[in-house]
């Protein structure tokens, strides 16, 4: 299990580096943001912003910010058709270039989440963690993390949970530094976008355990 005595970085300093670094990308990526907003109105309609609840620090719940990247479109039974069918090329876009993660950011500054942290994923997979995969909220999620520069959406779930846990029992500022400039390359490359048999991610059946 995690060290119960916590490293002076992951104490004391990477929070407040987290908030000053969010409010300065906010304020300079604010015009780009704005923009996009609008462009999100008139390509995909309202609302501008995506709103869920996602599982953080000690699996408390907090609400996540995103652009929209699908429509509302339903089929004749009144349902939400696919993904596939719903995810626009615009929305194409945002997600390559991880634009749609930007109004993130307030996540962070109100400290729901850290810049570098294991991806908030959905509620509902809660219940079927193992202890190991649980341990992935003994920090706050991140905006980027090592999941995500090792493959992102193209690796296994297990793969995915295990280098969640190792960042959480190897947190130091070198290392969200490195996590950081990658983060930015994969961006850059729009690597590890979909996986293999989805336009994101597979969902988690909650069929493969760890073990610790």
């Amino acid at each position: 299990m995690k060290k119960t005595k916590l490293k002076i970085y992951e104490s004391y300093f990477k929070k407040l580096m987290d908030f000053i670094l969010a409010l300065m990308a906010l304020v300079i990526l604010s015009p780009l943001m704005l923009l996009i907003g609008v462009l999100v109105r008139i390509k995909l309609g309202s609302p501008v912003i995506f709103k869920q609840e996602r599982p953080g620090l000690n699996e408390n719940k907090f609400t996540l910010y995103k652009f929209r990247t699908m429509t509302d479109e339903k089929g004749g039974d009144g349902q939400l058709l696919t993904d596939d069918i719903r995810l626009t090329k615009f929305g194409v876009f945002l997600r390559a270039t991880s634009l749609d993660e930007l109004p993130e950011l307030v996540n962070i500054i109100k400290g729901d989440m850290s810049i570098i942290g294991p991806r908030p994923l959905l509620d509902k997979y809660v219940p079927l963690y193992s202890d190991y995969q649980r341990r992935r909220h003994e920090v706050r999620p991140g905006l980027s993390g090592l999941a995500q520069i090792s493959g992102r959406n193209v690796i296994s779930w297990d793969e995915r949970f295990k280098l969640d846990v190792d960042y959480v029992d190897n947190i130091t500022f070198l290392g969200d530094c490195k996590i950081i400039l990658l983060t930015l390359k994969k961006v850059f490359i729009r690597e590890g976008i979909s996986s293999n048999t989805s336009m994101t991610m597979e969902p988690f059946l909650g069929n493969k355990k760890m073990e610790d």
